[in-house]
């Protein structure tokens, strides 16, 4: 099953790959300050993997906070957040907002409260390595 996702403008664009199409996708609300108030709703799984394009490079900032070793990338024209990074290793894990997928049906969702704030550095990275998509590509935009 293919999915796709983008923020408000269309700036970060992407194309979510290998997830089963029978499966309810899990949706975690998590509860730090920044997700709270942006409403942050993310999904991942592991053996996806995830296609972004950005078609104004210059129109995403990264943001990072607390243990800083996660990205949230905001579009500076929308001000959405679609997707979190995470380099670890030498290599990018991703989750999604499932609040920026297109088309997706809430039946398919399980929702579950999430908080990660007691967790150790190690014990956070350890996590995302285990259940964030870990095969994730960046594209620039075609020319028109």
């Amino acid at each position: 099953m293919a999915l796709e996702g983008s923020c408000h403008c269309g700036n970060i664009r992407f194309t979510l790959t290998g997830v089963p199409g029978d499966r309810i996708l899990a949706a975690r609300e998590c509860g730090c300050t920044f997700c709270t108030k942006h409403g942050g709703l993310w999904t991942s799984h592991p053996a996806a993997a995830l296609a972004v394009v950005i078609a104004r490079p210059g129109d995403v900032h990264r943001y990072a906070f607390g243990t800083k070793s996660a990205d949230f990338h905001v579009c500076r024209t929308c001000g959405v957040v679609p997707l979190v990074t995470s380099s670890i290793e030498g290599r990018v894990y991703a989750v999604v907002s499932v609040r920026a997928l297109a088309g997706i049906d809430v039946a398919h969702l399980e929702r579950r409260p999430a908080d990660f704030e007691s967790e150790a550095l190690s014990e956070r990275l350890a996590r995302r390595v285990r259940g964030w998509i870990g095969d994730v590509s960046f594209a620039p935009a075609a020319a028109p």
